[in-house]
């Protein structure tokens, strides 16, 4: 990509990013591998490769169900928060990790194919979708009742699901898929953005140059 065609504006970036990220998971979900281990465990407790396979694909599903969806007047949540505000990420049995395996395992139950088929239309869909969409677009976040993001914050949220679960699924399946760079990049400056949220610069700042003094993982946001 010659320089004057690289995405302008922070809203061309975010979408680009996601983009990217969503097609290397639609080509993931598609793997023959994939489908053999379904119901095998995955590199996540709790979840088999299936379960995982729907998470990841909820980033693009859902994507379209809350475009689809009317948008009432809640609370304005902006990304960073999003994720600085995250409880009990890392306990297995928190209210947040239960509901992630149940709405992971409600898509998984329609099975590989039927999951990929379903991915790789409504990319088709976002494809064109989100180059029509305006700027100051909303959508209403289901999973956190009340709240309303930005379209382009709640991709920003995406990019980060897509980039580490995409991770996950190719670890459970020996698949080598990476995420996209320009993926990555984004959901990496959101998630130190959230740390800092959530723990102070000083934190921030022990976690990446003193581990020894890193008490409380800071970096550490999912």
């Amino acid at each position: 990509m010659t320089p004057d065609a690289q995405p302008r504006h922070p809203s061309d970036r975010t979408r680009a990013a996601y983009l990217d990220g969503a097609r290397s998971a639609v080509r993931l979900l598609a793997s023959p591998e994939v489908a053999r281990r379904w119901r095998a465990p995955s590199v996540l407790g709790g979840m088999s490769v299936g379960d995982l396979a729907g998470h990841l694909a909820r980033s693009i599903l859902q994507v379209e169900w809350f475009l689809d969806a009317p948008v009432n007047e809640h609370t304005r949540v902006d990304a960073v928060t999003y994720y600085a505000r995250l409880l009990g990420t890392t306990d297995p049995d928190s209210d947040l990790n239960v509901g992630v395996r149940r709405r992971s395992a409600e898509t998984a139950s329609e099975g590989a194919d039927a999951v990929s088929s379903q991915v790789e239309e409504v990319l088709a869909r976002l494809e064109t979708r989100l180059l029509g969409e305006p700027a100051h677009r909303d959508v209403e976040v289901a999973h956190r009742p009340g709240e309303v993001m930005t379209l382009d914050d709640y991709l920003r949220t995406r990019c980060v699901e897509l980039a580490v679960h995409i991770d996950d699924l190719a670890h459970s399946s020996d698949d080598p898929t990476l995420a996209p760079s320009t993926t990555v990049s984004l959901a990496v400056d959101l998630l130190v953005s959230a740390a800092r949220e959530r723990h102070g610069d000083r934190a921030v700042l022990l976690a990446l140059t003193r581990q020894e003094r890193d008490l409380v993982h800071a970096v550490r946001v999912l």
